[in-house]
C-alpha cells in the first residue's frame, strides 16, 4: 500500500506561496506602524484606494484561476490595506481614538 502524503505542492506553487508571503509579510510593518501611532498625514488617499482595488481584483482573479496562493496573499493584504486606509480616512469609531499611551 502505497501512502500519498495529504498535500504535494507543485515548484511552480512553491514560488507563489514564497512570494505570497514575502510580498504579504512586508507590508505588515506599515500597517502595524500606522495603527500604533495613528499617523496617516504621509499617507496618500488615492494612492491606497487604488492600491486596494486592485489587490482586491488579484483575490478575484485568483479565486477564477483556482490559484490558493494569489488568493491568500491578496485576501491578507487587502486586509492590511483596508487597515490603514480606515485609519486614513476615520471610516471606524476605534480609528478616531487617538493610540494608546505607552
Amino acid at each position: 500500500m502505497t501512502h500519498t502524503p495529504f498535500l504535494v505542492l507543485s515548484r511552480t506553487d512553491c514560488l507563489g506561496y514564497i512570494a505570497a508571503m514575502l510580498t504579504t509579510i512586508a507590508f505588515a510593518p506599515q500597517a502595524w506602524l500606522t495603527w500604533k501611532t495613528r499617523a496617516t498625514e504621509g499617507i496618500s488617499t488615492p494612492m491606497y484606494l487604488m492600491f486596494s482595488s486592485g489587490v482586491l481584483l488579484w483575490g478575484i482573479y485568483g479565486l477564477m484561476i483556482h490559484s490558493w496562493p494569489v488568493m491568500i496573499a491578496n485576501v491578507l493584504t487587502l486586509a492590511q490595506a483596508l487597515l490603514i486606509l480606515s485609519l486614513k480616512l476615520g471610516v471606524f469609531p476605534f480609528a478616531l481614538r487617538p493610540a494608546p499611551a505607552r
